[in-house]
């Protein structure tokens, strides 16, 4: 296959497979053909690459035919990887293959069978975030769920830790977890609510069933995991999990976080 038709997405080959076959798109080819399919960004590209095949005898069933072969080939590729997908949140790029933020952690949520470490650092429209995993829980009563979540201490804020902890317990519970569920396990970083020099609990990560790893830039709200441009790894290693859950249970151990609620 030419370079151009590699640049495409598999939704696009898929796309341009169709319209070859629907005849939409037929020789002679023009940009006027491909630009009603593709991006006008790529449709020169590609229309050029179409006019070389024709002048090499391929006729429109012999592309659609290389299309589906590089497709195949693609998907075995990614079967043969290491298991590590591509996760992003925001606009498509031509040509790379992701998966959607949304849809990874709705999954990773709704497959889990014995556990489930959340952690992140902002939650804002949390009930819809969360609805897969409370309805987990309450399919699985054994599920245990962790969520190490960051309390901050607005600027210059004195009031006590344990009324800023308790404000968040209530908005949590009344805002930013499904109604009528069993609530997970909350824990926070201390150091958060101190009145000088605070740190944040920036990392945003879920583990599943200690194997499954999410880690991506996308807080847990609506904007992150739909619209935001965010980039993150799903990956089945249960050596990483493992090792994440240890660091996080070690801090807990030491009570270098402590639990909320």
């Amino acid at each position: 296959m030419t370079g151009a038709f590699s640049k495409l997405s598999d939704a696009d080959l898929k796309e341009l497979a169709t319209a070859l076959k629907s005849r939409r798109v037929t020789a002679p080819y023009s940009e006027l053909q491909v630009n009603r399919v593709l991006s006008p960004k790529i449709a020169s590209e590609v229309t050029v690459s179409l006019q070389e095949l024709q002048m090499r005898g391929f006729s429109e069933q012999h592309i659609v035919t290389a299309i589906e072969l590089l497709l195949q080939d693609r998907a075995i590729g990614r079967r043969q990887e290491l298991a590590i997908d591509l996760v992003t949140t925001g606009p498509e790029a031509p040509g790379i293959t992701s998966r959607d933020t949304a849809v990874v952690v709705r999954e990773l949520f709704a497959h889990a069978k014995r556990s489930v470490l959340v952690v992140g650092y902002a939650v804002f429209q949390g009930a819809s975030v969360f609805e897969a995993l409370a309805a987990q829980m309450e399919k699985i009563p054994e599920l245990e769920v962790k969520l190490f979540l960051d309390i901050a201490r607005p600027d210059y804020d004195t009031t006590a830790a344990e009324i800023i902890v308790s404000r968040f317990t209530q908005r949590f519970r009344d805002t930013q977890w499904p109604a009528g569920h069993r609530l997970p396990q909350v824990f926070y970083d201390p150091r958060s609510l101190a009145e000088n020099k605070r740190s944040s609990l920036h990392a945003k990560c879920v583990v599943v069933d200690s194997e499954e790893v999410f880690i991506s830039s996308a807080n847990f709200s609506k904007a992150a995991q739909q619209r935001n441009i965010e980039v993150g790894l799903k990956i089945e290693s249960s050596w990483l999990a493992g090792r994440l859950i240890r660091h996080f249970h070690l801090l807990t151990e030491h009570g270098l976080v402590i639990r909320a609620f």
